[in-house]
C-alpha cells in the first residue's frame, strides 16, 4: 500500500491546453479516493500522470514520499483498470489474468495461485477458460480488475470502470468495488463523472473544474458543505437551486422573504450587510405546517416527476430572483425545485406553498461563488487553501 501526494502538479499540452492546474491533493496509505468532475475537468489527466502515461509539465508526484516524476511507468508498480476493458482478445480469461505475472517471470506455481485466488475472489473461476468475446460487460470488468489485483500493485487506478455497464450492474458493480477495497485495503484513485459513484465509493472525493481541484472532502461533507456554487451544483440531483438575496443584520432576505438565521449559523458567518446567492436543496423545501407564514415561499407548479418514494415538484416563483450556477435543461430554467414526499398532490398549474427549513440554507458570495459557511467542523481541503482550488 501506498500514499500519493500530487505538489503543486500541472499539464500543459503543447497546444497550450491547460488540462491541470497546480493540483495540490494528498492520498492517504489505502485510501479510496474519487476524482470527479465533467468531461474535460482534468480528472482523467491527472489519473495517468500518477500512471506515467502523461508527463508533469510542472510540480511534483511523490509515491511513498519518493517522486516520481522521471520513472517509467513500468517501474511505478501501479495498476490501472480502463474503461473500455483492455482484455487481449486471442487469450482466454486465465491467460488475460496470468498475462501480468508472466512478464514479470513468475513460477508457475506462483502464477496458478494467484489466478485461482482473484478467480475465487471475483466470483469468476468458471469463466476461466473463455474468451473475451463470450463474457458480458460485467464480467469483462471483473476480468479487467483481477488482472490488475493479481499484481498485488501498490496503488489501483481506475478510470471509469463502470460506464459502460448498464444502470442495474453498475449498482451491483460499486457495492462489489467497495468490498473488495474493504478486502484488499489497496490505495485506490477512481475517477469517474457520476456524481452517484463519487457519493457511494469515495472516502473522500476531489471535486475538479477547469483543471481546478475545487474542493478535496468525504462525500457526505461536500454535500452538506460545499466550498463553492460549482461544488452546489455539480454534487446533488436534482442539483441546489439558487436565489438571489441580501444579508442584513443577522437576517437574510430574498422574495418576500425576511428570515432571521439561527444562532449556530451566526456564529461562523461574516454577517456584514451584502448581496449574496442563497444556495436551497430540493430537501430545504417542506409542506407548510404550524410555521410562520414569513418562512413560506409560494409558486405556480410547472413539472412534478413521481419517482415513487418521492415527488419532485419545479415551481416558479414570480417574487424571487432566481440564479444560474452550472448547466439545467432549458426546461427548468427560470423554476425552483423542491424534493416532496411521494403522496403531494400537487400537479401542473397547482399553488404551491412551502416553508424553507432555515438550517439548510447555504449562502454564498454572488461575485465569486465561495462559500460564506464552513463546515461546523472543518475536516477539508477546502477552495482558496490547499486544494489549489479558484474561480
Amino acid at each position: 500500500m501506498s500514499s500519493i501526494n500530487f505538489d503543486q502538479v500541472t499539464k500543459r499540452y503543447p497546444d497550450g491546453t491547460l488540462a491541470v492546474d497546480e493540483l495540490n491533493v494528498s492520498i492517504d496509505d489505502g485510501e479510496f479516493m474519487i476524482f470527479v468532475g465533467p468531461s474535460g475537468c482534468g480528472k482523467t489527466t491527472a489519473l495517468r500522470m500518477v500512471a506515467g502515461l502523461e508527463e508533469v509539465t510542472a510540480g511534483t508526484i511523490q509515491l511513498d514520499g519518493r517522486v516520481i516524476n522521471e520513472v517509467d511507468a513500468a517501474d511505478r508498480d501501479i495498476a490501472m483498470v480502463f474503461q473500455n476493458y483492455a482484455l487481449y482478445p486471442h487469450m482466454s480469461v486465465g491467460s488475460n489474468l496470468s498475462f501480468p505475472l508472466r512478464m514479470r517471470r513468475a513460477s508457475r506455481d506462483e502464477v496458478r495461485a494467484r489466478v485461482a485466488e482473484v478467480a475465487a475472489l471475483l466470483g469468476i473461476e468458471e469463466l476461466l477458460g473463455k474468451k473475451p468475446r463470450e463474457l458480458s460487460g460485467g464480467q469483462r470488468q471483473r476480468v479487467a480488475m483481477g488482472r490488475a489485483i493479481v499484481r498485488h500493485p501498490k496503488v489501483f487506478l481506475m478510470d471509469e470502470p463502470l460506464s459502460n455497464l448498464d444502470a442495474k450492474l453498475r449498482v451491483q458493480m460499486r457495492a462489489e468495488l467497495v468490498k473488495l477495497h474493504r478486502t484488499l485495503g489497496v490505495t485506490t484513485v477512481y475517477v469517474t463523472h457520476d456524481q452517484t459513484e463519487a457519493m457511494t465509493l469515495g472516502q473522500r472525493v476531489t471535486v475538479m473544474d477547469r483543471g481546478v481541484a475545487q474542493q478535496v472532502d468525504a462525500p457526505q461533507d461536500l454535500y452538506d458543505w460545499p466550498a463553492n456554487t460549482f461544488v452546489a451544483s455539480f454534487i446533488g440531483s436534482p442539483p441546489m437551486n439558487f436565489v438571489a438575496g441580501t444579508l442584513e443584520s443577522g437576517r437574510l432576505r430574498f422574495g418576500e422573504l425576511d428570515l432571521p438565521l439561527p444562532d449556530d449559523l451566526l456564529d461562523r458567518l461574516d454577517a456584514r450587510s451584502r448581496d449574496i446567492a442563497v444556495g436551497l436543496r430540493p430537501e430545504c423545501f417542506v409542506s407548510v405546517g404550524h410555521n410562520s407564514a414569513e418562512q413560506t415561499v409560494r409558486g405556480q407548479v410547472e413539472i412534478v416527476e413521481r419517482l415513487g418514494s418521492e415527488s419532485v415538484v419545479y415551481f416558479k416563483v414570480h417574487d424571487v430572483e432566481l440564479l444560474e450556477f452550472g448547466e439545467r435543461p432549458i426546461e427548468l430554467q427560470g423554476t425552483l425545485c423542491a424534493r416532496m414526499p411521494a403522496g403531494v398532490r400537487a400537479q401542473p398549474g397547482d399553488l404551491l406553498e412551502v416553508e424553507v427549513q432555515r438550517e439548510l440554507v447555504r449562502l454564498f458570495d454572488r461575485e465569486t461563488g465561495r462559500a460564506l459557511l464552513d463546515a461546523p467542523v472543518r475536516r477539508r481541503e477546502a477552495i482558496g487553501e490547499s486544494s489549489g482550488a479558484r474561480r
